[in-house]
């Protein structure tokens, strides 16, 4: 008889029913579960991949132990078995595979798509397997929770945990992530209102006194945990206190150096670091590029050196690629990474805008022409409305490139390294 794709075996033979497991019930679903390899899993007994229940009884526990293995990278729970490894069996496993139905589907978000086998074995002994996997991770239960696995037991997740759940998925955008450690509190609750207003214009009508938290939640910036509501981090980063986000988010700052020549090793002039929501780090930073270099609409006239003045003249830079620069270094760095700030540098002759990041399969073609994913759409999408209130320039890096080739008369440099994404602009 054939054995089924799912556990056939593999070309390294496993060295205990835990790899065993990792390597086979962990994978996509086949038809037919294998009797056999079931019962190895079995005896092996519970870990991080495998949970045994006697009986399905208290639903709001299972609702916990499925969110918390699918939350750890998928697994599987045996209904009727106890947890000496005896299969007890079940009553009614159609009863069974239906209650875990309607959890997968009605009490787990976002909803599960799990296998259920029902397994029978020659003395009569029928069983349900459970089997999720994490294509849909994270999950939370109908009360905004979400757990994890450890071992063979399960806990709350915390913070920190739920955000390196947003950060591996590929489904959820880890701008969405709660940040359970901020409040609506830390929010700065007259510019929410001032973006809304400008927003819907003459058709405001949000009565006096309606709730920051439900406001910031219809426009998907916040979301309920546990019974409070959280603002997201898209939209924390946009609306929330300076000093809040400093201490939850430190990862959002930005470094400015101006360096007195052309290269790394020039002597510094100035060097600060900012925080705050990234309406204050778009006006700090432009504020202090003003300062060491000039932005123009157009390609102006170069003052010619050698007249005997003491200081050559500044460099000239086009403001509308130096916008696009800012403006792409703030909605589309990778938040998830931490401890690495991003960075500008002005040099006698040019500026590096260095952002944290992962290529996540791009090429520098690709950015060129603008054919990527963006990290942090909603959080893109808000900066650069009208109504948010951000001097506007030209959109996406191709716009950059042309007004950048029109006033320098040459390319911007474009790079991108395993953790690292730098551009240099050229002044004249």
């Amino acid at each position: 008889m054939t054995r089924s794709r799912k556990f056939k075996s593999t070309r390294r033979k496993p060295g205990s029913e835990r790899s065993l497991f990792e390597q086979k019930l962990t994978q996509r679903y086949s038809r037919t579960l294998d009797r056999t390899d079931l019962l190895n899993l079995i005896r092996g007994g519970e870990d991080t991949y495998i949970e045994f229940k006697i009986r399905l009884v208290n639903t709001d526990k299972i609702i916990s132990e499925i969110v918390a293995l699918a939350n750890a990278g998928g697994g599987a729970i045996v209904f009727g078995v106890n947890d000496q490894r005896r299969l007890e069996g079940l009553d009614d496993p159609e009863h069974v595979e239906q209650q875990l139905i309607d959890i997968s589907r009605n009490h787990i978000v976002p909803p599960l798509l799990p296998r259920i086998d029902k397994v029978s074995f020659d003395n009569g002994v029928r069983i349900v397997v459970l089997q999720v996997d994490d294509r849909r991770a994270p999950h939370k239960t109908p009360d905004n929770r979400y757990f994890i696995r450890i071992g063979s037991t399960k806990r709350e997740a915390d913070g920190s945990e739920i955000a390196a759940l947003f950060a591996r998925s590929r489904v959820a955008a880890f701008e969405d992530m709660p940040l359970v450690r901020a409040a609506i509190e830390d929010v700065d609750e007259a510019l929410v209102w001032s973006y809304i207003r400008d927003l819907e214009g003459e058709a405001f009508r949000e009565p006096e006194g309606f709730p920051t938290p439900a406001a910031m939640r219809d426009l998907r910036l916040a979301s309920d945990y546990g019974m409070s509501v959280t603002p997201t981090l898209a939209g924390f980063l946009l609306f929330g206190r300076s000093p809040a986000i400093e201490r939850i988010v430190p990862q959002s700052r930005i470094v400015l150096t101006r360096l007195s020549g052309s290269d790394d090793d020039s002597p510094v002039v100035e060097r600060v670091d900012y925080y705050g929501n990234v309406t204050r780090l778009f006006d700090l930073t432009l504020s202090f590029i003003k300062r060491y270099a000039d932005l123009w609409d157009t390609r102006p006239p170069r003052a010619q050196s050698g007249n005997g003045e003491p200081v050559l003249a500044r460099a000239n830079y086009p403001r509308e690629a130096v916008i696009e620069a800012l403006t792409n270094m703030l909605v589309h760095r990778d938040y998830s990474i931490a401890g690495s700030p991003s960075r500008v540098s002005i040099f006698d002759d040019r500026m590096d805008f260095i952002n944290p990041s992962h290529t996540n399969g791009n090429t520098r073609k690709s950015v060129e022409y603008g054919a990527t994913l963006q990290p942090n759409p909603r959080l893109h999408h808000i900066f650069t409305s009208l109504e948010y209130g951000i001097e506007h320039a030209r959109r996406g890096i191709p716009a950059l490139r042309r007004a950048h080739y029109t006033f320098a008369r040459r390319e911007p440099n474009i790079s991108l390294l395993s953790d690292e994404f730098r551009l240099q602009i050229f002044g004249v």
